[in-house]
């Protein structure tokens, strides 16, 4: 598949990183040149799963409406100092197409918001095909990869008692809005890593994200 082509993705993203709550890097001072945060995360470096998960989406003609990538994410030290090591998901759901076509747009490969993320990447491990459950109820948000990854985020409820804590104006990656939230599970083992980040910095919210298809 070649990576000329216009897509559109939009969707709901969640992470949980091994920050304590609240993540500096989320409101922090910005580097000028790749745009990401130069606070320090509260433990020295961070771990994450990114997880992407699509309500609509097309790269030319094919169509990835209801499919989900994950990423997860070790960066050694600040985000904006790279070094950045991610191994990506893509869902057994897909067709062999749409995940040529993800590969394309998740490893930056196709233009847009990745193509940025893409060169603070220092490793880039081989990307695994997977089943990837993803499900959202109320407040909650739960995703699953089979032996890899159990993920269950809760967002932090404001004043009103009914509704989520939601941060706007956003310089992230993926959401110009997010939810705060927090980890109820978050356990990861693959690649010989494994963390756990239970109690720990959680985010989630939607995101739209066009590409020309050219980095």
């Amino acid at each position: 598949m070649t990576t000329d082509s216009a897509w559109t993705l939009r969707g709901e993203y969640v992470e949980n990183c091994n920050c304590d709550l609240f993540c500096p890097c989320l409101l922090g001072p910005r580097d000028s040149g790749h745009g990401l945060p130069l606070a320090t995360p509260t433990r020295g470096h961070c771990d994450l799963p990114a997880v992407f998960h699509l309500w609509a989406g097309a790269f030319g003609g094919l169509t990835l409406d209801s499919l989900t990538v994950v990423l997860a994410i070790h960066i050694p030290g600040r985000m904006a100092d790279g070094q950045w090591q991610v191994a990506p998901y893509l869902p057994a759901a897909a067709s062999e197409p749409q995940r040529d076509a993800l590969t394309a747009i998740f490893l930056g490969r196709a233009g847009g918001p990745m193509a940025r993320v893409a060169t603070v990447v220092s490793e880039w491990r081989e990307p695994r095909v997977v089943p990837i459950s993803y499900r959202a109820l109320g407040h909650r948000r739960h995703v699953e990869i089979p032996g890899v990854l159990d993920l269950e985020v809760e967002g932090v409820i404001g004043a009103a008692g009914k509704s989520e804590i939601w941060i706007q104006n956003l310089k992230h990656l993926a959401c110009r809005v997010m939810a705060s939230a927090i980890g109820r599970q978050g356990r990861y083992e693959d690649h010989g890593v494994r963390w756990n980040h239970a109690e720990r910095n959680a985010h989630y919210g939607p995101f739209e994200w066009a590409g020309s298809g050219r980095t």
